[in-house]
């Protein structure tokens, strides 16, 4: 008889604690879109977003579905705080967002291993980069009253690279922040222990290696494409 109240009192604080925990990841994405917006805009229109970092892990300790709510919700918050480019900038953050973080995560819930963290990111990246492409190809012109040949004739040399670039920095800080993000959660009860189970995996001096080197590398050429170096 008193096995069903134990239960029903475990069970309402788990319930609870999801909602806070992608409320707070909410918060940390828009302080990072915000960070991001230090980095001055490449040729005035394509700009480096970090909070997809934010979103993916998100993604990895919930599932597919909540990076899209926090994306949503994030992109929505920025179009009425800080944005000029109004409900075309909020669908296509939405998009950029979405088109890295939930191929990610749907391919990290079936192999949850660092080398399937590896492998989603990747799969993530390509697919934001092509997704990027074709709604640049679409979008711009509309928006931007520029000719289409024009944007077609940017995709391969502007909004291919530095979609690339942004998703492999991007890549780099989720391979690094993901495991520590998630020992934070779990010791602050805010997650249970088998969310995220692959951050369990030990980081080893490989992908360490291999996220210094995306985060660097792609830094470098957002500056070269700045103008900077």
């Amino acid at each position: 008889m008193d096995s069903n109240p134990t239960v029903n009192k475990n069970t309402k604080p788990a319930s609870a604690r999801k909602p806070a925990t992608v409320g707070m990841l909410c918060a940390v994405a828009y302080v990072a879109m915000l960070i991001g917006q230090i980095v001055p805009a490449v040729q005035g229109i394509l700009s480096y977003d970090p909070k997809d970092v934010v979103v993916v892990i998100g993604g990895f300790i919930f599932g597919p579905l909540t990076a899209v709510t926090i994306s949503v919700i994030v992109s929505f918050v920025e179009m009425l705080t800080v944005s000029s480019t109004g409900p075309v900038g909020f669908i296509m953050n939405v998009v950029s967002t979405c088109s890295f973080a939930v191929p990610a995560a749907l391919i990290y819930k079936r192999t949850r291993s660092m080398k399937g963290a590896i492998g989603s990111l990747a799969a993530g990246v390509a697919v934001m980069a092509a997704m990027m492409c074709l709604w640049n190809y679409i979008v711009t012109p509309l928006y931007q009253g520029v000719p289409r040949e024009v944007v077609a004739a940017m995709l391969p040399t502007l909004f291919l690279p530095f979609n690339l670039i942004k998703g492999a920095i991007n890549a780099g800080l989720a391979l690094l922040l993901y495991k520590p993000v998630v020992t934070a959660l779990r010791k602050a009860n805010l997650v249970p222990a088998s969310a995220g189970a692959g951050s369990k995996a030990k980081v080893n001096t490989g992908v360490l290696i291999l996220a210094l080197a995306l985060i660097v590398t792609g830094t470098l050429l957002i500056l070269v494409m700045l103008g900077v170096l």
